[in-house]
């Protein structure tokens, strides 16, 4: 059985890339290769990049009423083949089926947000700023945007920013995930069908070389990352240095406290879903449990362990389970499971107590997957190995405080600050929470605080490297620049 090769979508069409070599594209769940994707070359993203400048030309001319036509199409698209699209995920990143069509809603609500783009990017007016003198600010598309995509919402993420771009009058290079490229491959071919302007959108294929090569294109006027916080500092700084617009969003340690009032039995749910959906790969995933008092802590390390053991770990495109609302599938690859199961060594070396051990989960059917098993560590410090790295895997941490001010000093002092959230009945707390806590994105009595698109989404610390974060009202302002105009006319002669 021959396999599918990745293409690259340029100017409107389908491009084979130069044989320069491919890497393999593998179903985490079964270790099974089931595509292989190109290594695009620097000259090959160049031509993408030199398309959506010749776009732009006409494209940010266009009538924003008519921008946004393309996006009402394309979701209607999305919407007619979301379950062909979240399927396609599940196959090549190993989340649950419930949570790839969550992604999908996602999606559509981005799309949904942008096409308000006839009021979103309307300018300001002042009528009279001084003496017979008006005052104007517009908003003006800037140029070539691109963007470097992560793994783990292979299909969400790009359109964090991709329909802003293209909804504000800017063209679009898109570098999907080399591990994940099939289910972006999969929704170009229905922007393909959107009518949208050739060179408007273009995707390249490959590995660091595109990356870095669209960084480093003086036409390129802005890139969006999401990525771990290491390879964040150096694209933004990158991004500096060539007057470029940048937004990185980085690494994560979410953190979840638990006061002594929270409604246990709920608060457990929640906190199952938070840690192990996707398989801990998600940037608001929680990964470190903060119980406030000792007879909460006893508690949420007992009742967390055993709901933890009960956790579904399988293929999740098993029919027996997919359906099923709580289901954690493979991590994405063996290096990245190797990582994970260094970090729980180093745990447990480090004088954490391990709870509950994932390492030698075996999936009946899948020997060739890569999974880990939900992981739990108790007894440990703030500041300890596994307290301070992220390990993007289905480990958890249980910290114990003696009040929600230690608690809040636990999250503030650690160098992430995407999310935290914080289960209470009592007001006073959770305003003192979400005042007081460092991180872009809080959450109160909910397990993922992951804004609707109508709002940002973004963290703080070194968990974000930008001034603005993605989607919503505010991204606006990242792909337009604003044109401020002073005029006044004199009474005409005779």
């Amino acid at each position: 059985m021959s396999l599918k090769n990745v293409e690259n979508y340029v100017d409107g069409q389908w491009v084979t890339p130069q044989n320069n070599g491919y890497l393999n594209v593998e179903n985490p769940s079964t270790g099974e290769i089931i595509a292989r994707t190109p290594l695009s070359t620097a000259s090959e993203t160049n031509r993408a990049v030199d398309a959506a400048a010749e776009a732009f030309k006409s494209w940010s001319r266009t009538p924003v009423s008519r921008r946004i036509q393309p996006l009402y199409r394309l979701g209607s698209l999305l919407r007619e083949n979301e379950e062909r699209i979240a399927r396609t995920l599940v196959e090549e990143m190993g989340k649950s089926l419930p949570d790839a069509r969550a992604e999908m809603k996602r999606i559509f609500e981005n799309i949904e947000v942008a096409c308000g783009m006839p009021v979103l990017q309307q300018g300001d007016k002042l009528i009279g700023s001084s003496y017979d003198i008006d005052g104007e600010v517009i908003r003006l598309p800037i140029g070539v945007f691109a963007m470097i995509a992560p793994f783990n919402f292979p299909a969400m993420v790009p359109f964090w920013f991709l329909p802003y771009a293209i909804a504000t009058g800017n063209t679009y290079v898109l570098k999907a995930s080399e591990q994940v490229p099939l289910t972006m491959q999969l929704i170009a071919e229905y922007v393909d069908q959107s009518e949208l302007p050739r060179g408007v959108f273009n995707l390249v294929n490959g590995d660091k070389v595109v990356g870095e090569t669209l960084v480093d294109n003086p036409i390129v006027k802005g890139i969006s990352l999401v990525g771990a916080t290491a390879t964040c500092r150096i694209v933004s700084a990158r991004c500096a240095q060539n007057h470029k617009r940048c937004q990185a969003m980085g690494s994560a340690k979410n953190h979840l406290v638990a006061m002594p009032d929270a409604k246990i039995d709920e608060m457990l749910g929640n906190m199952i879903t938070s840690c192990y959906g996707c398989a801990g790969q998600r940037c608001m995933a929680a990964s470190a449990i903060v119980a406030v008092g000792d007879n909460m802590y006893k508690s949420v390390c007992e009742k967390f362990v055993q709901a933890s053991r009960e956790v579904i770990v399988c293929d999740p495109l098993d029919p027996k389970v997919a359906d099923e609302p709580m289901v954690m599938g493979p991590v994405i690859s063996a290096k990245s499971k190797q990582f994970i199961l260094g970090m729980i060594e180093t745990g447990f070396k480090g004088g954490a107590t391990l709870a509950l051990d994932g390492r030698n989960i075996v999936v009946p059917g899948c020997e060739n997957g890569h999974f880990v098993g939900p992981t739990v560590f108790t007894d440990v410090k703030p500041g300890m190995e596994i307290h301070k790295t992220e390990v993007f895997g289905p480990v958890v941490v249980i910290l114990k405080a003696k009040s929600l001010d230690d608690a809040i000093k636990i999250i503030n002092d650690h160098q992430y600050g995407n999310g935290a959230s914080i289960y209470t009945q009592n007001g006073h707390w959770a305003r003192r929470f979400k005042l007081e806590t460092d991180c872009g994105m809080i959450g109160i009595n909910i397990g993922i605080p992951a804004p609707v698109a109508c709002l940002p989404f973004g963290g703080m610390k070194a968990s974000q490297f930008a001034d603005i974060k993605a989607q919503g009202k505010a991204i606006v302002n990242f792909f337009t620049q604003d044109k401020i105009i002073t005029e006044r006319y004199w009474p005409e002669s005779g």
